[in-house]
C-alpha cells in the first residue's frame, strides 16, 4: 500500500458504539491482518481508546500472567503495538502528520476516533480529509435520521463543493438484535439507496462481548488496543467481516 489512508468511524449521536468499532478493526487490521496501524483518539474529554490504553499497560506492569502474555504476542506478531495519540479535533491533522513523521515503519491506516458530536469545532474539517468514513447506525428512527442528517450535510458542504478527499462514505448496520424484523432494516436501506447513499453488507450484532476488556478476572479478551481479540468471541461478531469489507472496498 503506498499512500496511509485516514479512515474514521463517524456519526452525530454518541452510545452508537462508535470507539468501540474503532478500537476492534484498528486492533484486527493490525494483529490480524498484518498491516501497520496507528489510531489518533480525537474524542476529548472522554478518551475512551486511550485511556483503554493507559489501563492495559498499567494491568500488565502489575500482572506477571499478562506480562508474559505481551512478550509472547510481540515476539510472535514481530512488531510493537499499534500507537494511540491522544488530540482533538482541532489538531487530529496534525498530531497524524507527527505521528507519521516519527513512527520507525510506514503506516498503512491511521484511524479517527472522532467525537461524538459533528457540532464540536474542527470536526468537519478533519473529517474532510478522511479518505474513508464509515457511519455505524442502529434500527431506531432517531439515530436513522441523526445520521442521514449527517451524510446529508457531508454530501452537500464538502462532497460536491470538492473540499473533501473522501473516496467513500457508507453506513453500516450496528447494535442489530436478532428478534428485530428484518424487513424493517430493508426499508431503511430501501431509503438510504433512494438517496443513492452506500449500505456496507455486514451487519454487527448487539452483543455484551463487545464490552469485554483485560482485566484480572477475565483472560479471554475482546476489546483491546493490544492483544488481539479472542478468537471464540471474534466468532460471530461481524468484525472480522466488517474489516475484510474495508478492505476490499479500499483496494478497488
Amino acid at each position: 500500500m503506498s499512500k496511509t489512508r485516514f479512515v474514521a468511524f463517524a456519526t452525530q449521536k454518541g452510545g452508537i458504539g462508535k470507539s468501540t468499532i474503532t478500537a476492534l478493526v484498528a486492533n484486527y487490521f493490525h494483529n490480524v491482518k498484518g498491516y501497520n496501524v496507528a489510531v489518533i483518539d480525537c474524542d476529548e474529554p472522554q478518551y475512551n481508546l486511550a485511556d483503554l490504553r493507559d489501563e492495559e499497560l498499567e494491568l500488565i506492569k502489575s500482572s506477571d500472567y499478562f506480562k508474559a502474555q505481551a512478550c509472547e504476542h510481540f515476539k510472535k506478531l514481530g512488531k510493537k503495538s499499534f500507537s494511540v495519540t491522544r488530540s482533538n479535533a482541532v489538531n487530529a491533522l496534525d498530531d497524524a502528520e507527527t505521528v507519521l513523521n516519527e513512527t520507525e515503519v510506514k503506516l498503512d491506516f491511521i484511524f479517527f476516533d472522532m467525537p461524538g458530536t459533528i457540532k464540536s469545532e474542527g470536526v468537519m474539517k478533519t473529517l474532510s480529509q478522511m479518505d474513508y468514513i464509515f457511519v455505524p447506525v442502529s434500527a431506531d428512527r432517531f439515530v436513522v435520521e441523526s445520521a442521514m442528517s449527517f451524510m446529508q450535510l457531508f454530501h452537500d458542504n464538502f462532497l460536491t463543493q470538492g473540499w473533501s478527499v473522501t473516496k467513500k462514505l457508507a453506513f453500516f448496520w450496528t447494535m442489530v438484535d436478532k428478534r428485530e424484523r428484518t424487513s424493517l432494516y430493508d426499508v431503511y436501506e430501501g431509503m438510504f439507496k433512494s438517496l443513492d447513499y452506500s449500505v456496507l453488507n455486514t451487519r454487527l450484532p448487539d452483543s455484551k462481548r463487545f464490552r469485554r476488556e483485560l482485566s484480572e478476572n477475565r483472560k479471554a479478551v475482546f476489546r483491546s488496543t493490544i492483544f488481539p481479540s479472542d478468537p471464540n468471541l471474534l466468532r460471530g461478531s461481524g468484525i472480522k467481516e466488517l474489516s475484510d469489507e474495508i478492505c476490499e472496498i479500499i483496494k478497488t
